[in-house]
């Protein structure tokens, strides 16, 4: 199997051994799961379908932000405790991915779970130089980390954008550099707070996914991903502080999703051009969402339109008249090997099911379910 690893940029041979730790960053569950999601939650489900048809066993976390400046900025807009708007929304989540066909997580921890394990690890990265207390706050030191930059590669004018319209305050007074990073940060007065050795508070965004991976799965795991607009701040920040902490890598495969687009621009929650999945699914079949979601290439961004659902719906019909047997299996199974190329994979079913030969095995591979 090879796969486009983005802190390598190149196709290169993914080898794990018979146990594959896995991580993506899940949802922040302050509204329902758009289709933008979706995509990348089934491009990890057809991967850890193929590595389990390979021999593998998979181990893949997925887990929840339940504490951060957008769920308690919701929660504080919906007057609710934000726990509550946590569990209800994320019930909802599992609810869709559930119906879509993804494979249950191995486990799917949520960052309000992890404290003990925060406060630890910021001590750890303390302890090894590279954060400093300032203004009731723990930052991490980017000048002390010289890989700083390992997986986006990007330079320093687009890493403090970025940084700005991710939340990350490149204007802080208290930080040395402005692409320092915040460990643990006073709560406000309406916020949970949770004692430290710095003071109460709560953790920076980034710490949660570290510490969890490596509660979960260990100091190394095989693969992380979550869409494309992780790679920064988002994972840049976990390697680093990962690394500093630990000393040893932190992951040993970068898998990346590319964007969803509604009229050119990026689905986002912030700014509400959003195609829900539980919007689609009171019209479509479960399978046929599947099916429109990967017919294009995981790592492109790609547009939503509405002639996405009638085509994948005919093609599911399509599929299901050519009913049962092992045609194109091999097919699928090389395409999912070239850097799971999904697109060749349904086209290959396609043309078995034209032929009047059962797919059901094949289809199966892609998590759609043929017969019975």
């Amino acid at each position: 199997m090879r796969l486009y690893d983005t802190a390598r940029r190149e196709v290169v041979a993914f080898e794990p051994g018979p146990v594959v730790t896995l991580y993506t960053c899940g949802i922040t569950p302050y509204d329902s799961a758009h289709i933008g999601h979706a995509a990348t939650y089934l491009t990890y489900d057809v991967l850890q379908r193929r590595l389990r048809d390979r021999g593998h066993d998979t181990r893949c976390v997925r887990n929840v932000t339940d504490v951060d400046d957008d769920i308690l900025r919701k929660a504080r807009q919906l007057g609710v405790h934000y726990l509550d708007l946590a569990a209800e929304e994320t019930a909802r989540f599992d609810e869709n991915m559930s119906a879509l066909g993804l494979l249950a997580c191995w486990s799917e921890p949520r960052a309000t779970s992890a404290i003990p394990d925060i406060l630890g690890f910021i001590g750890m990265v303390l302890e090894s130089g590279h954060a400093y207390q300032a203004g009731g706050a723990v930052y991490f030191d980017v000048s002390s980390f010289e890989r700083f930059g390992q997986v986006s590669h990007y330079d320093r004018p687009t890493m403090l954008a970025l940084a700005a319209e991710h939340g990350g305050n490149p204007g802080d007074p208290h930080k040395r550099d402005p692409l320092d990073f915040v460990l643990w940060q006073p709560s406000a007065p309406d916020e949970p707070a949770w004692d430290s050795l710095w003071g109460p508070g709560r953790p920076g965004w980034h710490i949660e996914c570290s510490a969890l991976a490596m509660r979960e799965l260990g100091e190394t795991i095989d693969l992380h991903g979550g869409g494309s607009d992780l790679i920064f701040p988002h994972h840049e920040c976990e390697a680093a502080q990962s690394e500093a902490a630990t000393g040893t890598r932190f992951v040993r495969h970068w898998m990346h999703q590319g964007m969803v687009r509604l009229a050119g621009t990026k689905m986002s929650k912030s700014l509400g051009n959003l195609v829900f999945v539980h919007d689609l699914r009171k019209e479509w079949d479960p399978g046929a969402i599947r099916l429109a979601v990967l017919d294009h290439r995981y790592r492109d961004s790609w547009e939503w339109d509405d002639g996405l659902m009638p085509a994948a719906a005919g093609r599911l019909e399509a599929w299901r008249r050519a009913g049962v047997g092992g045609a194109a299996l091999g097919e699928v199974r090389a395409a999912l090997d070239d850097d799971l190329d999904t697109r060749a994979a349904l086209a290959a079913v396609d043309r078995a099911a034209a032929r009047g030969d059962g797919v059901s095995e094949a289809a199966g591979l892609l998590g759609v379910v043929i017969g019975h």
